[in-house]
């Protein structure tokens, strides 16, 4: 693992090979990766319950890096990052920003898959000025319908994944389709190209608090989406059990400048089923 006072005059094109560094700010160690361009307002990726580093589609993230500098990190006390897990988004959401500052950036572009949509909701409300964009995926707003089931479908579908001997993950984020289940079997073998310098998976107890924090996520009052004045995508499958898709068609129906796009035969990780047409449609609609 290096600094980020480490040497970065090569740029890295690929996922895979990007050196994973630590930056610390709060109290606490962020882990990190970056790549891409080294000019232009940077897009942060923000990630998914118990998911670290090596969880990123790297065909999503190259595809978007080779455009944009890209930057994947931990959140506090998950992976290689250090500190305690919060349990609120809201906790979740000020230690992005604190990552984000500490890295000197002023203005940047956020990415966030299912919770990661979920902290990126917050982090434009309460620091509007630092975000030009929003793009967030398999995700509903506070109060959305289901949230406060995404634990007991997470326990299910472990304990799905334990006796079928398969990642929870091919249950979670696909459907139980054809099209679905080769997508997923697809998708978990991307997740295994990187060899080296992989990250370390998220423990018991920082899993049990993010769960808990998206449990509080689906109980809490809506927000007034209304004050949000930046251009959001908001993409989903149209099958997806962790966060109901008509979260994602409430959330594009109360943001004044939000653009849907839903996938067809696609559950929660229906932007890495359809990586290619998603990465499309994000270069597009950044480089707007």
């Amino acid at each position: 693992m290096t600094s980020k006072q480490d040497s970065r005059d090569d740029v890295v094109s690929s996922y895979r090979e990007a050196p994973t560094r630590t930056v610390a700010a709060g109290g606490a160690e962020f882990a990190y990766r970056e790549l891409g361009a080294k000019s232009g307002v940077p897009v942060v990726f923000l990630t998914h319950l118990a998911a670290v580093l090596d969880n990123w589609d790297p065909r999503v993230v190259d595809g978007i890096a080779a455009h944009h500098r890209v930057i994947a990190f931990d959140n506090r006390g998950v992976g290689a990052s250090t500190g305690t897990t919060p349990k609120s988004i809201e906790a979740m959401a000020a230690d992005a920003v604190t990552f984000v500052r500490a890295l000197g950036l002023t203005k940047v572009d956020l990415f966030g898959f299912s919770m990661g949509g979920m902290i990126a909701q917050v982090i434009v409300r309460t620091e509007p000025d630092l975000v030009r964009k929003l793009i967030i995926a398999g995700t509903g707003p506070a109060g959305g319908e289901g949230i406060k089931n995404v634990t007991r479908i997470s326990n299910l579908d472990t304990v799905r994944a334990l006796l079928t001997l398969q990642d929870p993950k091919q249950f979670l984020f696909f459907t139980r389709t054809p099209n679905g289940k080769r997508a997923g079997k697809e998708f978990l073998t991307r997740l295994k190209e990187r060899k080296t310098n992989r990250d370390k998976a998220i423990s018991p107890r920082a899993y049990v608090a993010q769960l808990k924090a998206i449990h509080r996520w689906g109980l809490a009052e809506p927000s007034d989406l209304s004050a949000v004045r930046q251009p959001v995508l908001v993409a989903n499958g149209d099958h997806d059990r962790m966060v109901p898709t008509k979260n994602s068609h409430d959330l594009a129906r109360r943001l004044p400048h939000g653009e849907l796009v839903i996938y067809p035969d696609a559950g929660h990780g229906g932007i890495f089923q359809f990586h290619a047409q998603f990465v499309e449609k994000a270069l597009e609609f950044l480089a707007r």
